[in-house]
C-alpha cells in the first residue's frame, strides 16, 4: 500500500480544510515546497497535490507553486483541484503531473472523463466524496442523488485508473463513522481504491493495509498536526500481509 502525503495549496500557502469547507481553512507555517521536500526526505513515494483555489474557481490558480514542487522533487506527483476541461488536464501534464485527479467535473461530465481516460490511459483518477451515503461535489457544498458505488462502477467502466474515495463521515469525525463504506466500495470494484480522510492515527493505516483492493492512503492533516509520522505510516503500509488460507 502506498502512502500519499498531500499538500493542499490555497493562496500559495499550505492549508487544511476545516471540516471539508473549502472556504474555511487552517493555514500551516511551512511553505508548500518545504513540505514537499520534507516528505521526500522521509521516504514518500508519491505526492498528492491539490489546488484549493482551483476547486473554488476552476483553472490553475496555484499552478506556479505546484509546478515548482513537481520540478523540485524526484518522485511522481498526482494533481487535483479544478481540472474541468481537456485543456486544463493537458496544462497539468505539461507542467509535470504524472497523474491527474478529476472530481466535480467527473460527476457532471462523463464525456470529459471518457475522453481524458482515453487520451491519457492509466493517468486519470476520479475522486468520489461521500456524505451520508451520497456523493457530494463542489468542495462538499452540493449533495447529489448518486451513490458512491453507482458512480465508481461507471468510472471504472469508462477507464479510470483508480478511485480516490473520501468518506466524509470519517473525515469530520462523526462518532458512528467506520471503515465500512470504504471496505464495501473497494470490495465491489475491480480497480484500485485510494482512501482519503480515513487516517487520523497510525492504527488507521494498519486497518487500511488489511482491507481488500485498497492500494493507498492519502494523509494530510494527521501529518501536519504530527498525529502520525510519515516514516511510521510508510513502514506500516509496507508490512507484508499474511494470506489467510481458505478452508
Amino acid at each position: 500500500m502506498i502512502i500519499y502525503p498531500t499538500i493542499q495549496v490555497k493562496g500559495g500557502k499550505c492549508v487544511n480544510l476545516i471540516r471539508g469547507n473549502v472556504t474555511e481553512v487552517e493555514e500551516f507555517a511551512v511553505a508548500p515546497l518545504a513540505a514537499a521536500r520534507s516528505y521526500v526526505s522521509k521516504g514518500a513515494e508519491w505526492l498528492h497535490l491539490v489546488d484549493i483555489d482551483g476547486i473554488l474557481q476552476g483553472g490553475e490558480h496555484n499552478g506556479e507553486v505546484i509546478t515548482e514542487i513537481m520540478k523540485s522533487v524526484d518522485i511522481p506527483c498526482q494533481v487535483g483541484g479544478g481540472i474541468r476541461t481537456m485543456a486544463a488536464a493537458e496544462w497539468w501534464f505539461k507542467a509535470g503531473a504524472d497523474r491527474i485527479v478529476l472530481g466535480t467535473a467527473a460527476v457532471k461530465d462523463r464525456t470529459f472523463v471518457r475522453e481524458a481516460c482515453s487520451h491519457w490511459p492509466g493517468k486519470v483518477l476520479v475522486s468520489i466524496d461521500a456524505y451520508e451515503g451520497k456523493v457530494v461535489i463542489e468542495g462538499w457544498r452540493e449533495k447529489t442523488m448518486f451513490s458512491p458505488l453507482e458512480l465508481a462502477r461507471e468510472f471504472q467502466n469508462i477507464g479510470a485508473a483508480a478511485i480516490i474515495y473520501t468518506d466524509i463521515d470519517m473525515d469530520i469525525d462523526l462518532p458512528e463513522a467506520s471503515f465500512a463504506h470504504t471496505t464495501q466500495l473497494a470490495k465491489e470494484l475491480e480497480i484500485d481504491v485510494i482512501s482519503s480522510g480515513t487516517v487520523r492515527r497510525l492504527d488507521d493505516v494498519a486497518v487500511l493495509k488489511h482491507l481488500p483492493r485498497i492500494s493507498g492512503a492519502i494523509i494530510g492533516r494527521a501529518l501536519f498536526q504530527n498525529a502520525v509520522s510519515l516514516e511510521d505510516a510508510i513502514a506500516v503500509a509496507k508490512q507484508p500481509v499474511a494470506e489467510t488460507p481458505f478452508i
